[in-house]
């Protein structure tokens, strides 16, 4: 029988629920029954209502999961739970035919596809899609970070990064490619790597349009066509539009090459350097153009000469707007200006 059926049998009428003597925490209106929670507030229609929901102030999880043995504190979060093991998601959403398991997240899902953002922060106005975002984003301004790791004592604002942050103390790689094998310790991570296998680029350039597998990518290659390097060394000055770039600069100045050939000894400053170096040793050259078949042994060399078809210059002088299709070229071309 189900509960609503079981909350009905308790009271078969009006005159029976008028007879008992309701507590001071109930109201009676044109024949409906408003239950409290003495607690928090929150009303309820039916007293077995009423009921569950004061399990959560309580702490009572009387509802016991058979399969791994997890408590609840009301059936339907154990219904809830239990689609988890079987994997049943009976809400469909008739936009885009997604499933889920539960009706909160189907709802939540089309705000995706309506563009609604129901909830605002009252600081600077921005609106979200789901109320946990709204309170995941004021931690920005006001700084808070209430998870923190026992291990480290490092704190973060969202409960989902001090999860993904025990998983560098224990080591584990919960997601696991099926295709070949290889695991992650974020989804996101496994997510990003399948597009190896699948070669799909969602992430495109609204400038130029080229298409990447990382959103951040996206970012860091528009600094080609804005001209911006956020990077700057402290030593000499000189400016990069990646942090990576600046880390392999700073070696120079340092005299640091930690990536060493076992074949030779030969030693470089960048990982990069050294696995096109090996390519020397094997004779090999694996990065090849689609368009005349020439053979290069670095990727970069390869973007280098495919603008040789494609007449791409990216590279763009600020002071007479001329064009390049190579970075050293540019600078070269900045030296008459700094000249004059």
């Amino acid at each position: 029988m189900m509960e609503d059926e079981l909350c009905e049998n308790k009271f078969k009428s009006k005159l029976q629920i008028e007879s008992i003597d309701l507590p001071s925490n109930t109201n009676k209106e044109e024949g409906n029954i408003s239950l409290h929670c003495e607690i928090c507030g929150k009303s309820f229609s039916k007293n077995c209502n009423l009921t569950r929901h004061k399990h959560i102030h309580s702490g009572k999880r009387t509802y016991h999961c058979e399969i791994c043995s997890k408590s609840f504190s009301g059936r339907g979060s154990l219904n809830q739970h239990k689609r988890i093991h079987t994997g049943v998601k009976p809400y469909f959403c008739d936009i885009c035919g997604k499933s889920f398991s539960r009706k909160i997240r189907l709802t939540q899902h089309k705000r995706i596809h309506t563009g609604e953002k129901p909830y605002s922060c009252d600081i600077c106005g921005k609106s979200f899609p789901l109320k946990e975002h709204v309170t995941n984003h004021v931690r920005t301004h006001t700084g808070e970070k209430p998870y923190h790791c026992e291990v480290c004592e490092k704190s973060f604002s969202q409960r989902g990064d001090l999860t993904r942050h025990k998983l560098i103390h224990t080591g584990e790689k919960p997601h696991h490619c099926e295709i070949c094998g290889k695991s992650f310790s974020r989804n996101s991570h496994l997510t990003q790597h399948k597009r190896v296998h699948t070669g799909e680029k969602p992430y495109q350039c609204d400038i130029c349009g080229k298409s990447f597998s990382h959103g951040n990518n996206v970012g860091v290659h528009k600094r080609i066509h804005t001209g911006e390097k956020p990077y700057h060394c402290n030593i000499c000055g000189k400016s990069f539009s990646q942090n990576g770039e600046l880390t392999s600069h700073k070696r120079i100045h340092e005299g640091e090459r930690p990536h060493h050939c076992d074949v030779c000894g030969n030693s470089f400053s960048q990982k990069s350097q050294l696995t096109a170096h090996k390519c020397f040793h094997r004779g090999e050259k694996p990065y090849q153009c689609d368009i005349c078949g020439k053979s290069f042994t670095r990727n970069g060399h390869l973007t280098r000469h495919k603008r040789s078809h494609t007449g791409e210059k990216p590279y763009h002088c600020d002071i007479c707007d001329k064009s390049f299709s190579v970075r050293s070229n540019l600078t070269k071309h900045n030296r008459i200006h700094t000249r004059k």
